[in-house]
């Protein structure tokens, strides 16, 4: 199995377990598990995506924004500002032992799924 196989396999794990924990009645756990698996996912989906432009486009990229925008120049994704945003939102989840802010955050996971799904497929093809 090779490097992004393997990876392919974890994003989508993560992913998986994200969208397992959104469909759970809102509760203070169900918040904070939902805001970990949505780093967890997040970061493994610009490492393989890294890794995809690496192998196969020949293009070396060293940060999540930076690999966004290239995966965006390869039509990996349709737009790259939302991915930027939700490297952003990610930024921002160290403070969530601020109640309001783990809130904001948590009510903007749903919206993240759909472009996981389709940068995953994407990546597998």
């Amino acid at each position: 199995m090779s490097k992004l196989e393997a990876q392919l396999i974890q994003m989508e794990n993560a992913l998986n377990k994200l969208k397992e924990v959104l469909a759970l009645p809102e509760t203070e756990i169900v918040r904070d598990s939902a805001i970990q698996r949505f780093e967890f996912t997040l970061d493994l989906t610009w490492k393989t995506t890294k890794t995809y432009l690496e192998e196969k486009e020949g293009v070396v990229c060293v940060s999540p924004k930076e690999c966004f925008r290239e995966a965006f120049r390869q039509g990996l994704i349709n737009y790259d500002s939302e991915w930027i945003t939700m490297v952003d939102l990610r930024n921002e989840t160290v403070h969530t032992y601020n109640e309001e802010n783990a809130q904001k955050i948590y009510l903007q996971l749903s919206s993240t799924i759909g472009k996981f799904e389709e940068l995953l497929n994407k990546l597998k093809q």
